[in-house]
Formats: C-alpha cells, structure tokens, sequence
C-alpha cells in the first residue's frame, strides 16, 4: 500500500496515467502524461460503489475527468490526492481468473470504504511470474455528483477510534488477509495446488530467512549481464542472515550436550565448594568473636 501526495511532487493524473497506459491532461497545472505507447497492459477498468449503481456516475466512469475532479476536490498543498493497493497476481491462474480476483478484491473495497478505484492490471516485464494489480483508490468518497468527506483510511487513530473504528494498522491486516482469502479460493477454483498466506515468515512459524529483493534497476542490470556492487552486497547481507540463522537453530550433537552437561556440573561444584570454604570461614570468625 502506498500513497500519492503533491507534499512529495506527485499527482492522480500522473499515477493512472501511468498505470492505465493512457494520456492524460491534469486541468490543474496544465501537464500532460502520456503513457499511451505502454504495451503490458492486460486489463482496466473503474469501480465504483454499489449503492450507486442506479445513479448517472457517466462523469465517474470517464477516467480523465473522474482523476481530474479528484485534483480539483483538494485546495491544500500537500494534500493526499490517492491511495494504491498493489497485489501480486498469482502467475497459475489465466487471465480472466486473474480480473475476476482482482475486481472481486476491488467491489469488497470499494463498498467497504466508499471510494472510487481505477484498477489496471500488468503483464510481466522481465520476471515472467510478476503479473500484478495497481488498484488506485480516491481518498476521498465518492457521490453521485462528486466528492464527500475523506474516507476512514485518511484519518489517523484518534479520529478512527472516536468513530468506533479499530486503528489503522488493523484495517491493512484485515486488508491482507481479505486478498489472501480471495486468492486462496481463486486458486482452488482453478484446481491449484499452491496457496498464499499474508502472515509472516515468522507469524506461521516458518524457521527461514526472506529471500532478498533486489531493486528494479539492479535487476534489469543484471539481467543483461552487467555486474552490479549493489546486487552482490544484497546476496552476501542475505548469505550472512541465512548462516546466522542456521548456526541458531542446528542441533546440538550429543558430544556437545555431554561437554556442556559437564561443565555445568563443575561450575555447580564449584559453587558448592566456595559456598563451603565461605561458610566454614564466618564460623571462625564467629568463634573469634565469641572467644574475644
């Protein structure tokens, strides 16, 4: 999950334009983002709320003027003009499979939260396993006519709470956990072995260190056979983790159980027999002092 805000230089209109491969003119400052040329997108679409379904959304539907009316609802100069949910698709199943899990995902969104999203699916680059989502979300809810309030998930914890709301790291949990759900059911649909779970590594109790990611431009490098320092430090900080991680959790053989059970049985001894020349030297001290 990440955001996209004018604090940091971005905009709603260069984000899907972006990801939807499009040109598109921001009415606000007057740019144009064409990304037209782009050819690995497999499918896109605008979702908008059930409850609307009865109302004329024509202006929603239109992917210019609905992320142009986003721009316009914000005055302030940092203002968080979107919300993207990116969700690795899984590589087994087709790509009408692929859609119909990623529009499912999206209407449970969408209906949960009130926004509008502009979901865009892509095809694999250079990874042929990376299909993936971009599900762009307003920021704010959407009505028959333009724009509410913020959603829930732009408010911070204090607010949340006085809305009876769990905090805001609860709702990215329950997030993840509804993707791996919808996931799951997709794969088994398709008669899939494989299965996903959002939970860490270490949540389900899985003794293994994270395989390593690499940037994209390292990746790209490499994969035209250049050399790069930074993928080499990478995959020898993850060498170190995986042989950190395998000395905790060898078991010890029982040489090393009976060397160590010795030598707790020496230093128990040793305690004693201190605790012995200690306790004999107070009983002289003692007699001294009653002889005195």
């Amino acid at each position: 999950m990440k955001t996209f805000g004018r604090g940091n230089g971005s905009s709603a209109t260069s984000a899907i334009a972006y990801r939807a491969g499009e040109r598109i003119r921001d009415e606000r400052t007057g740019k144009v983002f064409d990304h037209s040329d782009r050819q690995d997108i497999l499918h896109k679409e605008i979702i908008l709320p059930a409850k609307w379904n009865d109302a004329d959304m024509s202006w929603a539907e239109d992917r210019s003027n609905l992320w142009n009316t986003v721009e316009a609802a914000e005055t302030r100069r940092n203002a968080r003009v979107a919300r993207e949910f990116l969700v690795a698709l899984p590589a087994e199943l087709s790509r009408d499979q692929q859609v119909e899990l990623t529009r499912g995902f999206t209407r449970e969104l969408v209906d949960r939260h009130g926004f509008a999203i502009d979901m865009a699916i892509h095809a694999p680059r250079t990874d042929p396993r990376n299909f993936h989502a971009h599900v762009l979300a307003t920021t704010r809810e959407i009505h028959s006519s333009g724009f509410g309030d913020r959603t829930a998930l732009e408010i911070g914890d204090s607010a949340r709470n006085k809305r009876g709301l769990e905090p805001f790291v609860r709702e990215v949990i329950y997030t993840r956990e509804r993707w791996a759900t919808l996931a799951n059911v997709a794969l088994e649909r398709a008669h899939v072995a494989a299965r996903i779970d959002h939970r860490s590594l270490e949540a389900q109790g899985i003794a293994r260190e994270p395989q390593p990611v690499l940037p994209r431009a390292v990746f790209e490098m490499e994969q035209r056979g250049q050399y790069t320092q930074l993928g080499e430090q990478i995959r020898a900080e993850y060498r170190d983790r995986v042989n950190l991680r395998a000395r905790q959790i060898v078991p010890e053989s029982l040489e090393d159980i009976r060397r160590k059970a010795r030598e707790e049985w020496m230093q128990l001894r040793q305690g004693k027999t201190a605790a012995t020349d200690e306790s004999a030297k107070s009983e002289r001290f003692f007699d001294d002092d009653l002889a005195r």
